[in-house]
């Protein structure tokens, strides 16, 4: 049996960290064998290259610089650890995966929508989700949420303009890739959030049984 490859996408703070742990504990409780990981990170390789993306320090970093490291700890993950997974016929749940890069590196940082996609095809062998769920909330609200209680990492910092235009730039990305892609309303509580979320999951575990 084939895995399927679950993501979650959207803005810093619209809660998908929680709604992830949600989704893992529903299926441990359903004895159904789920990975979830996240991105930057996933493995150690992976996880040494997010400490020096989202390290304050590194203000001085170039926009092909970071956006190479992405690509470099996402290639990492694939071969590591999302590939073997599903081809165990595992659900892989990752937070973040490549639609981010082409949002924040791709529009965020004006390298463009190809020029990072085609570093990032050469990292990921041709993996592609089986379900993105778009976590949909002004990032404005859960930036500042988020930046308030914990300072915010190097990205977080950027300012709202940077991540307006981030928004933006996945709005404009979910019309140009809609395939496998579901639209969350994350302005809703956690409980609905969820519940929208597994909705969606349900759907696509039902189509591969039939």
């Amino acid at each position: 049996m084939k895995g399927i490859f679950i993501t979650l996408e959207g803005p810093d703070g619209s809660g998908k960290s929680t709604i992830m742990k949600l989704i893992r504990d529903y299926f441990h409780e359903k004895n159904i064998d789920i990975i979830s990981t996240r991105e930057p990170g996933g493995t150690e390789i992976g996880e040494e290259i997010r400490h020096i993306i989202l390290d304050n320090k590194h203000k001085c970093m170039s926009a092909e610089t970071e956006a190479l490291l992405y690509a470099a700890s996402r290639g990492q993950h694939v071969h590591e650890k999302i590939l073997p997974a599903l081809k165990a016929g595992k659900i892989v749940l990752c937070e973040r995966f490549i639609l981010s890069s082409l949002a924040y590196q791709g529009i965020g940082r004006n390298l463009g929508i190809e020029e990072v996609k085609m570093i990032n095809d050469f990292a990921i062998k041709g993996i592609r989700p089986d379900l993105t769920l778009f976590f949909h909330v002004d990032p404005v609200v859960t930036l500042n949420r988020k930046t308030n209680k914990k300072g915010g990492d190097r990205l977080e910092r950027e300012g709202y303009r940077f991540h307006k235009e981030v928004y933006e730039g996945y709005m404009k990305l979910l019309d140009m890739y809609p395939e496998n892609v579901q639209v969350v309303d994350a302005t809703k509580s956690v409980e609905e959030v969820f519940k929208q979320s597994i909705y969606h999951i349900e759907n696509i575990l039902k189509e591969r049984e039939e």
